[in-house]
């Protein structure tokens, strides 16, 4: 099955009820696997601008591998080079947005936050850089699969703060790591398995700090079969419990197989076998 005909994608972005601009960024395209949400700081607009070049970017440098005549040819199926693909685009686009900050004294201090997911031969391998997140539900399941980049995550991991004082901390929106911030970022890259049901999220700060785990998950597991309305049901959720930032969400739902070329060839061998 195609990419386009296995994947359903559903993008959302709200400026929420207090910020009066947005400086979210959002790619998603089925037919390529891409999706890429990128949550921007700075001075004034700075933040959109490093968000926007961020998914532009990346968006355009991926669209060429993937559309390059090996891939077209063999597909994806190598956990390993797909990750290095990832390290080395994001950390090039990295180095373009300090550039720009560097060169331009209205954009000095911006930076942006990255959660990006490429899917291929049933998998999926996540890049991500700050505190945006992905999460996957998969049947009754709703799991967290990045860790947040912030000085909140590295209190709660060494037991300063509990929890539930996490919630209400004047820290939380400190970000450890973002794109553009120095010439260098350390990006993490993880690689999953992905099934037919599963919903994968992509979100900025703006979602999960306004709506705890538990509601996101109710939100999916009873709209999941129409992501465009559990995609606005998340936006208005996060508005009414007072929408201090930027709103943004993508939602992939896997409703087939898309193993690789290559990809194909090597399970009909593990059959046989």
């Amino acid at each position: 099955m195609k990419l386009s005909e296995a994947l359903e994608v559903v993008t959302r972005t709200d400026p929420g009820m207090v910020r009066g601009h947005n400086e979210d960024a959002l790619f998603a395209d089925a037919s390529l696997g891409v999706a890429i949400l990128a949550d921007g700081m700075g001075g004034y607009n700075a933040g959109e601008v490093a968000s926007g070049l961020a998914t532009t970017r990346l968006a355009a440098d991926l669209a060429k591998i993937i559309n390059s005549s090996v891939v077209q040819e063999q597909g994806l199926s190598d956990p390993a080079t797909v990750g290095n693909h990832l390290v080395n685009e994001v950390t090039a686009t990295n180095l373009a947005i300090f550039n720009a900050a560097q060169n331009c004294a209205d954009f000095a201090g911006m930076g942006t936050t990255l959660v990006m997911a490429l899917f291929y031969d049933n998998r999926m391998s996540v890049a991500h850089v700050g505190d945006s997140r992905l999460y996957r539900l998969r049947g009754q399941c709703f799991e967290q699969l990045t860790r947040d980049h912030s000085l909140l995550q590295e209190q709660l991991d060494s037991g300063t703060i509990t929890a539930a004082q996490a919630r209400y901390s004047e820290h939380r929106n400190l970000v450890t790591r973002a794109l553009g911030v120095d010439p260098e970022v350390q990006v993490d890259v993880s690689d999953f398995d992905v099934r037919a049901g599963d919903i994968v999220l992509l979100c900025s700060d703006g979602l999960n700090e306004m709506v705890d785990d538990e509601e996101i998950a109710i939100t999916l597991r009873s709209l999941g079969s129409n992501l465009a309305l559990a995609a606005d049901h998340l936006v208005h959720q996060s508005n009414a419990y007072g929408g201090r930032d930027n709103i943004s969400v993508i939602l992939v739902k896997v409703v087939g197989d898309f193993a690789s070329p290559k990809g194909r060839w090597q399970q009909l061998v593990a059959h046989l076998q």
